[in-house]
């Protein structure tokens, strides 16, 4: 089968099994199929136990017929809700799923092409110096697989996560850290039209602490948002218990830490005015990267990208990836753009170009690591 065609029918066919974070056990079961079929060394690791998933995560190995380096390819299992009964379709070069359901591109895209690049390395004998791959689970929400990847099994130093929406050629360089921010307003309760007075309300707490906060864009490398607020029983109660949460995001750990700092004040403040207790968590989910343009794989991925006429764009992110867990276990990881559009709605695509695109690109990369100099 030509490797476009091949290419194709098996993304359609990854799309199609479900895999909703957490629930990944039959795409690991698949995966562990086909890379076994191709010869590879290939292991599950406890991942699953420690996140409460279906499945762990899959790593798979191609034991190096050259001295250059051994490169990790990375994409994630799972895919975000709606995403049970995946019924994609193709028209006119683009594959969509039927509107009921996302399409699951983000990440089955970065599968699909490092199945594929895997196969031409073998099928053409192409000299390599170690080739692993892990496939991870609940990216979605939380980077659970990537947290709890049994590094052991991991002996490469350079890594491309195939996980960003830009074209092919785009190097996702730089990814900012991510406080997550959790608050209980505890108030007391009265009844509101006969005894308000001797009430604390937990939600007229929040509102002046969030009033107090800055949210939004903060500069240009820092953003906060509060996305959930829960709380109340009844209008004639007085509220006694409200939750809040937020995050806090930046490209600089330093302003991270001053943001998240300025939101918790805002809700002691608000919480000592008014007479109020709150309760608050703060974790961080993930630190921050900045991959410099001298670095393995950003040298790899730029040469790559200009032998195949594409032109490389170095990108930053607002987001997080697995590669922010990899690049903080010292495995320098870029992100590299698929060409996925609209993730996370039900009108996510991809281009057949795309898809194909790819291919071509991460197998151009696989033979620029084989010669590029450290």
């Amino acid at each position: 089968m030509h490797t476009a065609d091949r290419t194709i029918e098996e993304f359609l066919e990854l799309v199609q099994v479900d895999s909703v974070s957490g629930k990944e056990r039959r795409m690991a079961d698949l995966l562990k199929k086909k890379l076994t079929a191709l010869g590879l060394e290939v292991w599950e690791d406890e991942a699953g136990k420690k996140a409460k998933a279906e499945a762990g995560n899959i790593i798979a190995r191609l034991p190096g017929t050259g001295k250059g380096p051994v490169l990790l390819l990375s994409a994630h299992m799972d895919t975000v809700e709606p995403g049970c009964g995946i019924r994609p379709k193709v028209e006119n070069g683009v594959v969509s799923s039927i509107g009921e359901t996302v399409l699951g591109a983000d990440d089955k895209a970065g599968i699909a092409a490092i199945l594929e690049s895997l196969r031409l390395v073998i099928e053409n004998d192409i000299v390599h110096g170690g080739l692993e791959a892990a496939f991870t689970i609940w990216e979605e929400g939380g980077l659970f697989g990537a947290k709890n990847l049994d590094y052991s099994l991991i002996s490469a130093r350079t890594c491309f996560v195939l996980d960003s929406d830009g074209q092919p050629g785009t190097i996702v360089t730089v990814a900012p850290s991510h406080d997550r921010i959790g608050t209980t307003v505890r108030g007391r309760a009265a009844h509101a039209g006969i005894n308000p007075e001797e009430g604390v309300n937990a939600i007229q707490v929040a509102a002046h602490a969030i009033a107090q906060m800055k949210v939004g864009r903060i500069d240009h490398e820092t953003t906060s948002n509060i996305g959930v607020i829960s709380g109340g029983k009844a209008v004639n109660i007085v509220p006694d218990s409200v939750t809040i949460q937020g995050e806090s995001r930046s490209l600089s750990a330093e302003k991270r830490m001053r943001q998240t700092g300025q939101m918790r004040r805002a809700i002691e403040d608000a919480a000592e005015k008014f007479g109020a207790r709150a309760d608050i968590a703060i974790e961080t989910i993930y630190p921050e990267f900045n991959l410099p343009e001298d670095s393995p794989p950003v040298r790899i991925a730029v040469e790559a990208a200009r032998n195949l006429g594409l032109e490389p764009i170095l990108a930053k992110t607002g987001g997080g990836s697995d590669a922010n867990i990899f690049n903080s276990k010292g495995i320098a990881t870029a992100v590299l753009g698929i060409g996925m559009k609209k993730v996370h709605t039900t009108e996510e695509y991809i281009t057949v170009a795309d898809l194909l695109e790819n291919v071509r690109y991460l197998f151009e990369i696989i033979k620029v690591a084989q010669k590029i100099k450290y």
